[in-house]
Order: structure tokens, then C-alpha cells, then sequence
């Protein structure tokens, strides 16, 4: 880095390098997973989608940038050994100055979705406050995987209750929302999971006991084996039987695959330095088993699927750390 750029680091929030550290800091390749998720929310309650869905979609499509904003900035710690690239770590930020923002923002999202329903708005919230915890619960190896995962499957509950007023007591008599919501849920902890790997050595230093950390690499793997068959059962039971069509068991079929490519890698390559390479296809498999259940619900959206899938390869390409993810 130019000596110019360190003497003037932290950046202040009102210089445009501010925001571009920031950027960095929000990963946008990631932005994609809260964005299949809400739109699987979506699609169960609008069909066709109109703009309130599509106003509703690009809002969840940006939180998750903003939470991982947020929950980076408690953990510089282990980020400091893991991951030195990252702005936070590298001094170009500051903590103070992330964490404001990035509550900010989610309270500004919050607050669109209170446009929607109240309900939704108080889900919103619980969100925010799920995410502003989430390092408290990561440092126990039973915490981090389903409160991070929750979360996430959140985004899809908030969707739907936003667009459909109904839907609050309505969603029990719903077997299919639920296995959806259990998809989300279960490959976005898998995710979690799987990504420990990479920072294995960081947390065990810092002392962070996940899972693998407290179990062993194999167990961690043993146990994302588990999960991903549970994402995938799921799944079927939101296609059902007979499909409605060809599109959404081709999906899921995708979807699994990239969910074993990184089993095997985590079975065969037990190296916490090649540990992103699971990582990389868990994460696929996060954005696939939601697209699925889209596909599930609204087949002709196929071409529009396949478009949003290439823009986050193409994102995910982007990124400035090869083993970042």
C-alpha cells in the first residue's frame, strides 16, 4: 500500500475511500444469498411478482452486506490472524465508524419493510439484533452455525408477511413454506459450518470454540454431511411430487452437487489453508437451493434465475482475496 494512503488511514466516513473500504467490507458477491432468499419469501406470496415484491427483494438483497458489515466489526480478533486483507484488520476503517453505518442501514431497511407491515418491521429488528449478537454465540461450538442460519432463514418469513397480511396465521397451514424455510435454513448453516474450516488455526488462537475447533475437522465434516442431506430432503418436500416441472429438480440436482463437490473437498483435503475451497462451494450451494425453491414456486422465471445465478459467479469472481469468501 502507498505510503500516501497509510498516513491517512482511517479513512473518515466522507471521504470516497471510506466506501470503498467499506464495499470491500460488505463482500457484495454475498449479497446474492440474502437476495435468493428473500425473493423465495417473495414468490410464495406474489405470482407474478409485482414492485412491491421487487422494491422488497432489492431491500433484503442488500442486508447482507450491511450484517456482515456489522459482525465483522466484532471480530477483528480472529479476522487478524484468518483473514489480514480485510479493511477492518488493515486499519483503513474503523470499527466505530462500520458498526454505525452498517446499524444505519439496517434500520433504514427495517424501516422500508415497515412501509410493508408492522410485523415484518419487528422481525426486521430481531434481525438486526440477531446479527449485532451473533459473536457471542460463535464463541460457543453448539451457537454460531443456527443462530447465524435463522437469521438468514429470516429474510424469507419477512418476505412473505410483508406482502401478504395473511400470512402470520396462515404459515402453520403451510407444510411447504416451512420445508422451505428449513432449506434456507439448513444449507445457510451448512455455509457456516463449512466456512469454520477456513478459520480453524484463527479461532482456536483467539478463542472462538466452533465446532471444528472443539470436535476436529472430520467431525465438522461428518456434520455438514448431515446437514446438506437434511437441505436436500427439504427441498424435495417444497418441489413435492409429481414436480411441477422440469426446472426445479434440475435446480436442486445443481444445487446438491455443489454441495458434495465441497464435502469431498473437506473430506479429502483436510487443510485449513485450502479450507476456501469447500467454503466456495457451500456458499453456491446456498444461492442454488434458494433459486430451487423459486423455481418451486414460479418455473417461468427460469431464464431470469439463470441470469441472477451469473451475475453472482461473475461477483463472486470479483473478489479481491482468492480465499476470501
Amino acid at each position: 500500500m502507498p505510503r500516501t494512503t497509510a498516513r491517512i488511514a482511517p479513512y473518515p466516513v466522507w471521504w470516497p475511500r471510506f466506501w470503498w473500504a467499506y464495499g470491500r467490507t460488505m463482500r457484495p458477491y454475498l449479497l446474492f444469498l440474502s437476495g435468493a432468499a428473500g425473493l423465495a419469501g417473495v414468490t410464495f406470496a406474489e405470482d407474478p411478482i409485482g414492485w412491491r415484491g421487487l422494491v422488497l427483494s432489492g431491500v433484503l438483497f442488500l442486508t447482507y452486506g450491511f450484517g456482515q458489515a456489522l459482525t465483522d466489526c466484532f471480530q477483528t480478533d480472529t479476522d487478524a490472524l484468518s483473514s489480514p486483507y480485510r479493511p477492518l484488520v488493515q486499519g483503513l476503517v474503523t470499527r466505530r465508524a462500520v458498526a454505525v453505518c452498517s446499524v444505519a442501514f439496517l434500520v433504514a431497511c427495517a424501516a422500508v419493510i415497515g412501509l410493508f407491515s408492522r410485523v415484518a418491521l419487528a422481525l426486521g429488528l430481531a434481525g438486526v439484533a440477531g446479527l449485532a449478537s451473533y459473536t457471542w454465540f460463535k464463541r460457543r461450538w453448539w451457537g454460531g452455525p443456527p443462530w447465524n442460519a435463522w437469521v438468514f432463514a429470516l429474510l424469507a418469513l419477512i418476505a412473505r408477511i410483508a406482502l401478504d397480511p395473511t400470512a402470520p396465521q396462515a404459515i402453520l397451514d403451510e407444510p411447504r413454506f416451512l420445508a422451505a424455510l428449513a432449506v434456507l435454513f439448513l444449507s445457510y448453516a451448512n455455509f457456516v459450518l463449512v466456512g469454520y474450516l477456513k478459520d480453524l488455526e484463527a479461532d482456536r488462537q483467539t478463542g472462538y470454540r466452533t465446532f471444528p475447533v472443539v470436535f476436529g475437522w472430520q467431525a465438522n465434516a461428518l456434520l455438514t454431511d448431515a446437514v446438506l442431506l437434511l437441505a436436500t430432503v427439504s427441498a424435495m418436500l417444497v418441489i413435492g411430487w409429481p414436480p411441477p416441472g422440469a426446472v426445479s429438480p434440475i435446480a436442486l440436482a445443481i444445487a446438491v452437487a455443489a454441495g458434495v463437490a465441497g464435502q469431498l473437498s473437506a473430506h479429502l483435503q483436510p487443510d485449513p489453508q485450502r479450507a476456501y475451497i469447500p467454503t466456495l462451494f457451500a456458499c453456491r450451494a446456498v444461492v442454488l437451493f434458494a433459486l430451487t425453491v423459486v423455481a418451486a414456486n414460479q418455473e417461468r422465471l427460469w431464464p431470469a434465475l439463470i441470469v441472477y445465478y451469473a451475475l453472482f459467479e461473475l461477483a463472486l469472481r470479483q473478489r479481491p482475496e482468492p480465499t476470501q469468501v
